[in-house]
């Protein structure tokens, strides 16, 4: 009797669908499969699949510290806000909040943006470790860096620098560091200590601040010069915009910035009955409500915002102007000033033109309050000598808002931590710092198709009857409430992507699609010389289609293809910017070790 042997097909199976490896396709989504990408189209795919960090000026690694928080690990999230934007705890409280205008999940069809902002908050909020002190990326260099300005761009400088290597000292005019954070911001928004926290989290690195020091005043800057390596001005905006109109010189007039900065050193402005404030923008938003604090027991006592645009050119924080109405302080736009009006050299009001019309009208005023915008005051710096040899010239940078013009506060850092990498590049004679794209692989995404569906969590508020010039207005989120919100993100940093060499073209991926056009049928794709997709031809039809391609602007990282797939063709990859050393700490540059 012959026994029959069962064939063993597994191994030709196994074959068929599943393809051994193949080189690297010039046409993937990337330059590479796994490691760090220096393509273009490598930075490309990051700006277009993660438009929130893009948006961002300090280049904050926004999915990575919401995947942080939505884990629980509060430590973590904050460590990466702190090395991208120096300042996490403040800007959860008080950025611009660019990302948000560019988040995906805003996009039309999809909802509400992620509270980016609010989650940033909650990574301090909930974070037990006590103060953060960076470690140095470089040994000691000997150089010395003075920065004049201890505001958010000058401090941000000091600490890049510092991390660089270089031995720092910042001179600021005022009694205390922060600049624009506890002069011009009200402490209603940003309480002090949360300053003062983040600050030592710098001067703890050895910077050494000195306050009270005016250059140009009480030390020139032909003496500072020639005593240090490199200069770095980030003196911010103090020169203000005032508005040359008829009567301007009456008393009542007063800068934004002025006034904020008497109450937040503890003084109370006479403000009358009548006050008026003029603008729409930051300063403008925080004149009112802090007006409306000074003068809340005041009996018939008005108060109003009149700006000369549209409102929705108004740039001002999201949920500023929902503020503004709920503690009942009226804004009228379209409303231009015309002149001050007085009655024997007293102030009396202003008045006003209807903007685009000749219609005129006047409101009645004892204080008005201009939030109209600053600018940089150049005169300390402008001694002839200073600037005589190239070698002076040089060895001078301008950072922040006293280079680019007053701007926000994330604005103003991500500005200085370019002029500290240009700094660090003039000192040591190359380039020391690099940004590449980093890609390595990984099996889940951590999100289901369910968390779309979660609202946006809104940030809880005191209320109105209790608020005052020092008790925060936020709250902040719940610890449930931070996770929730925090797994509203797309989690845009991860890539799915298909293998056409191991595709068959099964189309479960297509039937597993959340959204109708994440997954397409092409008949053709056209891709540049960088081996970058730019455009293609979708079919319904099944006899038309040559591929089965994600398209990632649809994607919204769910998974459920990589789960459908049957022949494991479909791969994932966490997608993320590295922005850091290119020589080792030692101060050797790697690819020249053995």
């Amino acid at each position: 009797m012959h026994r029959i042997h069962a064939m063993d097909l597994s191994g030709q199976i196994g074959k068929l669908f599943k393809p051994k490896e193949r080189p690297h396709s010039p046409t993937a989504e990337l330059s590479v499969k796994t490691g760090k990408g220096c393509a273009k189209k490598d930075f490309q795919w990051l700006t277009t699949n993660v438009p929130c960090q893009a948006a961002c000026p300090a280049g904050t690694d926004i999915p990575g510290y919401l995947t942080a928080i939505a884990g629980g690990e509060y430590e973590k999230a904050y460590r990466i806000n702190l090395i991208d934007n120096v300042f996490p705890a403040v800007l959860g409280r008080v950025c611009a909040r660019p990302c948000e205008s560019a988040c995906r999940h805003g996009y039309e069809g999809l909802g509400d943006p992620v509270a980016i902002c609010f989650s940033k908050r909650s990574a301090d909020d909930f974070n037990a470790s006590g103060p953060v002190l960076l470690e140095p990326w470089f040994p000691n260099s000997g150089k010395k860096v003075a920065v004049i300005g201890a505001g958010v761009a000058g401090l941000t400088a000091a600490r890049q620098l510092k991390l660089m290597g270089h031995d720092v000292t910042v001179y600021e005019k005022h009694d205390s560091p922060g600049g624009m954070l506890n002069q011009g911001i009200p402490e209603f928004r940003l309480p002090r200590e949360i300053i003062a926290r983040e600050i030592a989290q710098i001067t703890g690195l050895g910077i050494e601040i000195q306050c009270g020091v005016s250059i140009g005043d009480d030390l020139k800057l032909t003496d500072l010069i020639p005593d240090v390596d490199a200069v770095v001005m980030a003196a911010g905006t103090l020169k203000p915009n005032l508005l040359n109109l008829p009567n301007h010189e009456l008393p009542g007039i007063m800068h934004g910035l002025d006034f904020l900065l008497q109450v937040n050193e503890g003084k109370t402005p006479h403000l009358g009955k009548n006050v008026i404030v003029i603008g729409g923008g930051f300063t403008a938003m925080d004149c009112a409500r802090t007006a409306r604090r000074l003068g809340a027991e005041t009996a018939q006592w008005d108060l109003k915002v009149l700006y000369r645009r549209s409102k929705d050119v108004m740039r001002v924080t999201p949920g500023e102007l929902e503020e503004l109405d709920i503690e009942g302080i009226p804004l009228e736009c379209h409303a231009t000033p015309v002149a001050y009006l007085e009655k024997n050299g007293r102030l009396t009001g202003m008045k006003f033109r209807r903007t685009g019309t000749h219609e005129e009208f006047d409101v009645p005023a004892d204080t008005v309050l201009l939030a109209t915008g600053q600018f940089p005051d150049h005169s300390w710096e402008c001694e002839p000598e200073t600037f005589q040899t190239l070698e002076n010239f040089q060895k001078v940078f301008a950072a922040g808002d006293y280079a680019s013009g007053a701007s926000s506060l994330i604005d103003a850092i991500g500005h200085a931590k370019k002029v500290a990498e240009k700094v660090d590049q003039f000192l040591m004679g190359e380039k020391r710092m690099e940004k590449s794209v980093l890609v390595e692989p990984a099996e889940t995404t951590g999100r289901s198709v369910e968390m779309n569906r979660i609202p946006r969590n809104r940030m809880p508020m005191l209320p109105v009857a209790e608020r005052s010039l020092h008790g925060e207005v936020e709250t902040g989120y719940r610890r449930k409430d931070a996770v929730s919100e925090a797994n509203r993100c797309y989690r845009c940093h991860f890539k799915f992507e298909i293998d056409q060499d191991k595709c068959i073209k099964c189309d479960w991926c297509l039937k597993a699609k959340p959204r109708p056009e994440c997954i397409l049928m092409l008949k053709s794709i056209e891709h540049d010389n960088e081996g970058r997709a730019v455009s293609w031809e979708a079919t319904d039809y099944v006899r038309e289609m040559n591929m089965i391609w994600i398209n990632q602007d649809e994607c919204i990282r769910c998974g459920a293809c990589l789960k459908a797939c049957p022949v494991d063709a479909i791969s994932l990859q966490k997608v993320s910017l590295f922005s850091g050393t290119n020589i080792d700490n030692t101060g050797e540059n790697p690819e020249n070790s053995e």
